[in-house]
Parts: structure tokens; C-alpha cells; sequence
């Protein structure tokens, strides 16, 4: 607990000195524009209509499809009386006036200048952003800037014409629009729901629904869970500029105090994020949190920079909190550069482990490494011409022998391989190259403290492409695949610290080793044969299948039971996947036995229907003490979503474990949302335990009015008002 709590506070100190570095560097060299030769001149307004007349009194009448425009103003109305001499406009409606893309206002009486900035407008309704409408008695527009409504209603709801109150409405003496700050004001308001008042609020303010970022509170959520009981999270929102912001999040309870945080900073080449909590709450005696944070950066000459930070107080904080529950935390912080004929990167890795069954001290938590590839293309022989050099490192923090081994591991690759195309489409590949590695070992007395291996290697493959285009139209491919392979490997072999964990797939099927990272190497001789098949229909359906298997000269007893590898032949490899046109999509994957038993399966499916959305995932895994499985793993995962109505959208998620025939998670959700409310409940159920969890039941409920948010509503969600 000690050791994490400094590594907190270390985390924390070092997010503090970026912000506070990014507060004082500003980057505000910005280009000042000369306006052009009479552009501040005074613009007239334009005026047409069907009949044009000028009375002996010096007014000019407009009548009969009236339209006047000046700047970005626009306005229609049935009749206009521009008073010369007072440079007045008296407005017959009904009227429509629009300030560019965002502002709208209808009215059936106006009296405005002829800048169409100021004046009283009667019978009034704003609309802003098509989103909020104000509906007002009287409208005065003030200095072109501020617009006062009086008597006025304020909604995103759809708008009955037959009396009917609105879902919800904000009814107020007067409502003021800053257009420039882009807020509105609110004096003596009323929270309506279904014209029976819920909230009074003598003085508040609201951003209009063109701002995207503005000081205030955000969508707060009830959140009830076994442990913490029912509390209420509040975010509120402070802009800091226009490339950061703060968000900070109390949460309470009547168990727990917990302040939260969110702060972002944009950067001309890059961008960072934090987020956190500070907690102290009845579950524990100590102050907990957690903090997460990640930033990218473009340096010079094509690098990057990329960070990211995991860190928490306690095993139990992430999922006593509903964040991710993630039970190794990875702390990372890379620079890289990708290019056409080369590759490379450089990080720094610390693991962070919430595994009751782990001890932290001898787990391999700091892994350095470096890696750097680069291609050639030489004329004189052809093909392609690889070079590739890998440093690693594993530190583990304990200082007993074995058990507090680390190792630094050196690797340089050279290999060269060039493609034929033989007779009428079989195309022949070949690949010979070398690798070398260096081994420096420390606390382990079983090994040696240097050593070194050298592997040279060989592959020559066949592959034969062939396509069938069916009397229906459907294309069908057919591949067949053959390999003869070899590999040497000289040297002392070192402990294996990096491939305890191998995967048999399609994607390693022709390689020279199929352990995940160079600490081990397959040696001898290989044979692998493989097919692939795959159909295309003009329907749009489409299927693929792959099958294949490795023999080798000698067992690798490198390779773990249910790797599918382990035998002088290795499991038959099966891999298939098809998709509909209407949404239905299944993969799967195994590997069979020579007495067609299962070691490892894997199937998924998802579909998506006009109202429907499923996905699903089974697994299946064999004993295997190598990799940890003292019983076999089969669970199933299963998540989908239904919509009820227009209105309503059901969900569900579960993850079941067939072996003890028990659940290990469950939850549904209910979601009802409209133009202007979005409405959701979810309970969620964590039935697994240890030590330093306990199972928990977390209860959430948000409620949201439309409108005044970045999304807005949806046309389908309108209500009808017949």
C-alpha cells in the first residue's frame, strides 16, 4: 500500500508540473490579418418586394413578399414602412428573421433600424440552433448584441399546436441572449415537466446551443451500488482557454467523498489527458484514488511521442468505483517513427499488477526495449533484404534468486527472401537468413550470467491461387499451401520469460517459429501444408475457411499442451468465418487432436437487424498447468440491444461460466429518449470475488434535457401531436 501511495503521489506530482508547464507556455504567435481597402465601409441594406412605393411623407412601403438583407441578416415579412428621416422599420408579419445559420426569429410585429440590429419585436419565438425555441410576449433586440424576452418559454420539445403543454419547459419573467458570449440569462424561471412546475429558480444561466464548450454543469448520474449506496455525480465543466479544460466531478454518498477531474490540453503537435479521483470513503481507512492519463505528440523529423499512465490505490478502487476493470495496469512511454523502408521505437514499460494471486515483487514490472527495422531492395539479387535489431530487458524488484530474475535480452536479425511466378500462376517463395542473441542474466544461479545463441534459417513454399467464377455469378478461390522449412539453433538455451504463451493461427502457420518473441526458437526440420477457400456471391454474402498443420522433425518441448503444437505433428488448425448482407456474421477457430478432441475453440457471431443488435463470444480452453489452467475454461459472452418503439431501446449483457455453471457478470439497461429527453437505467451484477473484491450490484440512472448539449435531437424521436 505504501509503495503504490508514493507511486500515486509521484504520478500526481507529475501531471500537476504539465499542466502548469502547459499554463505557462502559450503558443500564440498568430498572423495579424490587414483588412482590405474599404472594407469598414458602412454596407446598405438591400430591400425587395412585390410592390415598392414612397408616401408624401418620405417613407418608402414595401408590400407583398418582403425581403430585406443586410450583412448576414435576412429577413421576410408581408409588409415593411422604412421611415427615412428616423431610419426606422415598422414590420408586418408574419415575420422571419435569421442572423446567419444559428439564430431564427419569428414574430407578427416589428419595429427595428435599418441595420435590422435594434427595435421590439411582438409576439415572438427564437430559435436557436433549430434545437431551442423561446417563445416570448414582447422581444427587444439592445445594442446588436443583447436580445430581452418577456413573458417567455423556453424548450427543445416539440411544440403541439393544440394547446398541449411541452414534455418539459423553462418559463420565465425574462430570459436575456448575450449573442456575443452566447449565453442566456434567466430571471423568476419554473422547471415545468407536463405544465406542472418542479424547480423554481430565481436566477440561472444556460449556454446557448451554439456554444461547445461553456463554464458549467454537465449531466449529473445517480449511481447505487451494495457498498457505497446511492449517490449523485456532478460534473462541471471550466474551459481554460481554447485548447484545455477541467472538469471536475464530486461524487457523494452516504459512504463515500470522492472529488474527480478531467483536464485536456490540445497542443499545436500534440495533445495530453488526465483523469482521477481523490476518495475517502467507510470501505477502507485509507485515502484512496486513482489517476489515468495519456498524451501524443509529433516531434521533429517523423517521431512521436505517446504516453500513458494506469495507476490506482488499491486493488479494489476500479472496480469498486465502476471504472474499467482492468486488473494489470500498464504505465508506458514510447517514441517511435514509421516510415516506407523502416521502423522504430523505444519505450519504457512499468506493470502494475491487482491480481490477488500475484506478488508484485517478482513479477517482471519494468521492461525496457528498442527496436529498429529496416528494407532494401538490392538490384543485383533481387527480392528484399531485412535487417532487424531488438533489445529487452525484464526487471523484477525482488532480490531473491530465481524468483527475482532479470534478464537484458540483445537480438539482431538479418534475412533475405524473393517471390517467383512459376508456369501458368504457382508462385514459389523463398527465405534464408540468420538471427543472433545475447543473453545477460542476473539472480538466477540456474543459468549462466552470458549467453549467446545463433539460429540460421530456411523456408521454401509453394502456393497455387486459383479463382472459379460460378454460373449464379459467385467468385470461389482456392489456395493450396506447402512448406519446407529449417531452422539451427546453436548456443545455450536461456529461460523462457517472454513466450510462455503461445497462439496457433493463421497468421503463424508459415512461420519459422511460432513462439511469440525470440527467447525461444523452433530447431529442425518442418513440413507445413495449408488450404484456404473462400467464396464471394453478387448477393452479397461472403465465406472463407483456412485449415492446415506442421510437422516437425522433432517435439519442441518448448510448447505447451494446448498450444496445439506440442506433438511431432501439431493440432489440424481450422479457421472459417461468413457474413450476410443483412447483417449476420460468424467466425470461429480450433484446433483438433489426431483424436479430434478440442485443445482451444473460439466462435464468434454478431447481427444487426433493423431494430436488433446481438454479438456473442464463446470460449473454449483445455487443462494446461503451463499456462496457469488447473480446470478447463468455457465461457460464453453475450451482449445485445433491442429497440422497443422509436422511443425506447432495451439491452443486456452476460458473461457465463459453463464450467462451474455459474454467471460472472449480468446487466440490463432501459433507455427512453425523444427530441428533447434522453432518459436511461442500467444494473449491472459483478458475481466474482477474491480477497480484495467483493461481488457488487451498481445501479445507474442519468436523466438529460436536449437542446442545450453538443448532440442534438433526433428527427425520429419527434413526437407527433395528433
Amino acid at each position: 500500500m505504501s509503495r503504490r501511495r508514493h507511486l500515486l503521489s509521484a504520478l500526481a506530482a507529475l501531471m500537476l508540473a504539465i499542466i502548469l508547464a502547459s499554463l505557462v507556455l502559450q503558443w500564440s504567435a498568430l498572423a495579424q490579418e490587414t483588412p482590405a481597402e474599404g472594407t469598414d465601409r458602412e454596407e446598405r441594406a438591400v430591400l425587395m418586394a412585390d410592390t415598392l412605393y414612397v408616401t408624401p411623407s418620405r417613407q418608402l412601403v414595401a408590400e407583398g413578399h418582403v425581403e430585406a438583407l443586410h450583412n448576414d441578416v435576412r429577413l421576410t415579412a408581408q409588409r415593411v414602412t422604412y421611415d427615412e428621416a428616423s431610419g426606422q422599420l415598422a414590420i408586418e408579419g408574419p415575420i422571419r428573421l435569421e442572423r446567419g445559420a444559428d439564430v431564427t426569429v419569428l414574430a407578427s410585429a416589428a419595429e427595428l433600424d435599418r441595420e435590422l440590429q435594434n427595435g421590439l419585436l411582438r409576439g415572438a419565438r427564437m430559435v436557436l440552433n433549430r434545437q431551442v425555441q423561446l417563445a416570448a410576449v414582447q422581444m427587444n433586440r439592445v445594442g446588436g448584441r443583447y436580445t430581452q424576452l418577456y413573458t417567455t418559454a423556453v424548450t427543445s420539445c416539440h411544440v403541439c399546436g393544440d394547446g398541449r403543454p411541452p414534455l418539459w419547459q423553462i418559463r420565465a419573467r425574462r430570459v436575456i441572449h448575450d449573442e456575443d458570449e452566447q449565453q442566456l440569462y434567466f430571471e423568476d424561471a419554473r422547471l415545468m415537466v407536463r405544465g406542472a412546475t418542479v424547480m423554481v429558480l430565481p436566477r440561472f444561466r444556460l449556454p446557448d446551443p451554439n456554444v461547445k464548450r461553456a463554464r458549467g454543469f454537465l449531466v449529473p448520474t445517480i449511481r447505487s451500488t451494495n457498498q457505497l449506496g446511492t449517490g449523485i455525480r456532478v460534473p462541471y465543466f471550466i474551459p481554460l482557454g481554447d485548447h484545455r479544460d477541467l472538469t471536475l466531478t464530486p461524487y457523494l454518498s452516504p459512504k463515500t467523498r470522492t472529488l474527480g477531474f478531467r483536464y485536456r490540453q490540445a497542443f499545436r503537435r500534440g495533445e495530453i489527458r488526465f483523469e482521477g479521483a481523490y476518495t475517502s470513503d467507510d470501505l477502507t481507512d485509507d485515502a484512496r484514488g486513482y489517476l489515468f492519463g495519456s498524451g501524443h505528440f509529433d516531434l521533429n523529423r517523423g517521431f512521436n511521442l505517446d504516453f500513458q499512465i494506469r495507476t490506482a490505490s488499491d486493488k479494489a478502487y476500479l472496480v469498486d468505483y465502476g471504472l474499467p476493470d482492468t486488473d494489470r495496469l500498464r504505465n508506458e512511454v514510447v517514441i517511435s517513427r514509421y516510415r516506407r523502408n523502416d521502423a522504430f521505437r523505444a519505450g519504457l514499460i512499468y506493470y502494475d499488477s491487482l491480481r490477488d494471486l500475484d506478488y508484485q515483487s517478482t513479477l517482471p514490472t519494468i521492461v525496457p526495449s528498442l527496436r529498429y527495422e529496416r528494407r532494401w531492395f538490392p538490384d543485383r539479387i533481387g527480392g528484399e533484404l531485412r535487417m532487424a535489431v531488438d533489445v529487452q530487458g525484464h526487471h523484477r524488484s525482488s532480490n531473491l534468486n530465481i524468483l527475482g530474475r532479470d534478464v537484458i535480452r540483445s537480438t539482431a536479425d538479418l534475412n533475405w527472401r524473393r517471390n517467383w511466378i512459376i508456369g501458368p500462376g504457382l508462385r514459389a517463395d523463398w527465405r534464408v537468413g540468420i538471427a543472433a542473441d545475447i543473453f545477460r542474466i542476473y539472480q538466477d544461479d540456474s543459468y549462466g550470467h552470458d549467453l549467446s545463441r545463433v539460429t540460421p534459417s530456411s523456408a521454401f513454399s509453394l502456393r497455387y491461387p486459383m479463382t472459379k467464377t460460378t454460373a449464379d455469378g459467385a467468385t470461389q478461390m482456392l489456395e493450396p499451401i506447402a512448406q519446407i522449412g529449417w531452422a539451427s539453433t546453436h548456443g545455450t538455451t536461456p529461460p523462457n520469460d517472454e513466450s510462455a504463451f503461445v497462439e496457433f493461427d493463421e497468421g503463424n502457420l508459415l512461420s519459422l517459429s511460432r513462439f511469440p518473441a525470440p527467447d525461444r526458437r523452433e530447431d529442425g526440420f518442418t513440413f507445413v501444408y495449408g488450404v484456404n477457400w473462400a467464396r464471394f456471391a453478387p448477393s452479397g454474402w461472403q465465406a472463407s475457411a483456412s485449415i492446415g498443420q506442421v510437422f516437425r522433425q522433432d517435439a519442441d518441448p518448448g510448447f505447451t499442451r494446448t498450444s496445439g503444437l506440442s506433438g511431432k505433428a501439431s493440432d489440424i488448425l481450422l479457421a472459417g468465418q461468413i457474413s450476410f448482407e443483412r447483417g449476420l456474421a460468424v467466425s470461429g477457430r480450433t484446433l483438433l487432436d489426431s483424436g479430434f478432441g478440442i485443445s482451444k475453440a473460439e466462435l464468434r457471431g454478431s447481427w444487426t437487424g433493423r431494430r436488433t443488435g446481438l454479438a456473442g463470444t464463446y470460449l473454449w480452453q483445455g487443462i494446461d498447468p503451463d499456462e496457469g489452467r488447473e480446470e478447463a475454461l468455457s465461457e460464453i459472452w453475450l451482449d445485445g440491444a433491442y429497440e422497443i418503439t422509436p422511443n425506447w431501446t432495451g439491452r443486456a449483457n452476460l458473461r457465463y461460466d459453463l464450467t462451474d455453471s455459474s454467471a460472472t457478470r449480468a446487466g440490463f439497461g432501459l433507455g427512453w429518449q425523444n427530441e428533447c429527453v434522453a432518459v436511461d437505467l442500467s444494473v449491472n451484477r459483478r458475481y466474482t470475488s477474491s480477497t480484495s473484491v467483493e461481488p457488487t450490484t451498481d445501479f445507474g440512472f442519468t436523466i438529460s434535457l436536449r437542446g442545450f448539449t453538443v448532440e442534438s435531437g433526433n428527427e425520429k424521436y419527434r413526437r407527433s401531436c395528433s
